[in-house]
């Protein structure tokens, strides 16, 4: 997986540290002229060293060092009209776990493509997303997988992406004709409330991210069908929606646990609330000598040391890293010969619950 960045230079070489800014990068024909060799002998002792004997491929060698060149294979590729072998990857939170499994899914099967990533992060922010995908289209990307942070979608479109293949991961975006991987998040939201209600709750709260974003919508029906299917009513008091990090889902939590009946069981829409809503309950019970219990709570996508936490916790759970998988399959499928003309196709991966803590 490579840092958010590339090689630049002439088309045959890059700058090292051992080089200043100022300087130019070394080419080939320096190598070649260092070492006392023509260019073609560099090329293969580069390659390989094939047809070059041991002593001239030690000269060629200790000229590369000497002079800090490295080749530029994205170069060396558009030359030969294979293409940038370069995929961009738009995520929303490089900071979360989660999507740091789904980016290695999609960078498993680009390598079994022979194809690197590139990734950066919108920080939920369309403008950013704006600029983040046309450094990639100006990097000569040959693909766009992106998590999209919703709004505007403009920059999306075929004409903006010069025909560059989409997919989109995650989240669907409204007006835009992508292929598309979800996860059943309307399914999995029921299936965790309806949990909670049969195990008694009626004092249920809901923490999530903005309605704008389609799984915090999606995930937001399923919690309300739940208690539409038992019959049972919501307190519109009990839901907070909007908290897209930690700290938001914290304050949010601190004053649900602060009403006068606060719920006795809380929904969190994404791993983030959960742990901003663990943060908050810890803070409580510790206020209270470690002795009043906390609420139960159904999280939505699995989180890092969920089975230390100090109160009952069950999982919405899905496969991040197949999530990758999938989406970068239906890129490369789609980046294909005649892959561009084919029809987009959605796909919906399953989730299951599991009880990490009872």
């Amino acid at each position: 997986m490579n840092a958010y960045g590339d090689h630049t230079g002439d088309g045959e070489s890059a700058p090292t540290s051992s080089r200043s800014a100022s300087q130019r990068p070394a080419t080939v024909k320096d190598v070649a002229k260092l070492a006392g060799v023509s260019p073609m002998t560099v090329s293969r002792t580069i390659a390989g060293g094939q047809n070059v004997r041991p002593e001239i491929q030690a000269l060629v060698l200790e000229a590369v060092q000497a002079l800090g060149y490295h080749r530029n294979d994205n170069a060396r590729r558009m030359r030969v009209n294979k293409g940038s072998g370069l995929v961009g990857v738009a995520i929303t939170n490089l900071a979360n776990p989660y999507y740091a499994s789904f980016a290695l899914g999609v960078e498993e099967v680009a390598a079994q493509h022979g194809v690197r990533i590139i990734i950066g992060s919108t920080g939920e922010d369309t403008e950013r997303e704006r600029q983040l995908v046309a450094d990639f289209l100006g990097r000569q990307v040959e693909g766009l997988v992106l998590v999209p942070a919703g709004g505007d979608s403009e920059h999306l479109q075929g004409q903006a992406l010069g025909g560059t293949p989409l997919v989109l991961a995650s989240r669907a975006l409204e007006g835009v004709d992508a292929d598309t991987v979800l996860v059943d998040d309307t399914g999995g939201a029921h299936a965790g409330t309806t949990a909670l209600l049969q195990a008694g709750h009626r004092r249920i709260a809901y923490l999530g991210n903005v309605a704008s974003v389609s799984t915090g919508h999606r995930r937001y029906a399923g919690f309300c069908r739940a208690f539409e299917d038992y019959g049972v009513p919501l307190d519109p008091a009990l839901v907070k929606r909007g908290q897209q990090d930690v700290e938001a889902a914290q304050i949010s939590m601190t004053a649900l646990l602060e009403l006068e009946d606060p719920p006795t069981a809380v929904f969190c829409a994404n791993n983030r609330n959960t742990i901003g809503a663990l943060k908050a309950i810890g803070a409580r019970i510790q206020e209270r000598g470690g002795i009043a219990a906390g609420p139960a709570i159904v999280s939505f996508d699995d989180f890092e040391l969920a089975e230390l936490m100090p109160v009952p916790i069950t999982i919405v759970d899905h496969d991040a890293r197949q999530l990758g998988r999938e989406s970068a399959t239906l890129l490369f499928a789609r980046m294909a010969p005649n892959g561009a003309t084919a029809a987009t196709r959605e796909i919906e991966m399953p989730t299951q619950l599991i009880v990490v803590r009872s």
